[in-house]
């Protein structure tokens, strides 16, 4: 049983691989607290406008309203009157993000918190690992391995791009599990 707290902020994080799920958790969670009349506002960041620039949109073309903002920093000017801020791409702001959630808890907000937890390499990925280790809650959700259909929390990058932000679908990436995972060689 879980309980939730009264009178008090917390943070969530939803992470995991990609096509796992977060953002279509992300988006069940803000609407069920707009269910229970809470204010509520996504975040994301301006890096990542795939699908579209004033919504998050989950893989499955499930969507909600948001905002794009270029820092954390944003995030914080911009909830005063909010009860529940949900935030996707985490992984794509900077170290600051941490501290943005973690004021935001203590100002009885809740926050969730959505993000890949490591890359394409399959190292930990910008904040998140912080972002896990602030969380009162954490779910690490899993994908389907698109080689043999086991679970998966590996990013497998199609291209040969280095880069550690390259935004993309499936044109780029699979979900892959540990076993079909191959990380590009240094």
């Amino acid at each position: 049983m879980t309980l939730t707290p009264k009178n008090a902020g917390w943070i969530e994080v939803i992470c995991g691989s990609m096509f796992s799920g977060k953002t279509e958790e992300l988006i069940r969670r803000i609407r069920r607290a707009e269910i229970a009349k809470m204010k509520t506002l996504i975040f994301k960041p301006k890096i990542d406008d795939r699908y579209s620039s004033n919504h998050v949109v989950s893989h499955n073309q499930s969507k909600l309203e948001s905002m794009l903002v270029k820092n954390a920093q944003e995030i914080l000017d911009n909830s005063e009157n909010i009860d529940v801020i949900g935030i996707d791409e985490a992984q794509f702001f900077g170290d600051d993000i941490v501290n943005v959630c973690k004021s935001l808890a203590h100002n009885n907000k809740r926050v969730v918190v959505a993000g890949l937890d490591t890359d394409y390499r399959g190292l930990p990925f910008g904040p998140m690992p912080a972002l896990m280790c602030e969380a009162d809650y954490l779910d690490k959700f899993r994908a389907i391995c698109i080689q043999c259909g086991n679970p998966a929390s590996c990013n497998q990058r199609l291209t040969q791009d280095l880069a550690q932000v390259v935004i993309g679908e499936t044109d780029i990436y699979e979900a892959r599990c540990r076993n079909c995972f191959k990380p590009p060689e240094e």
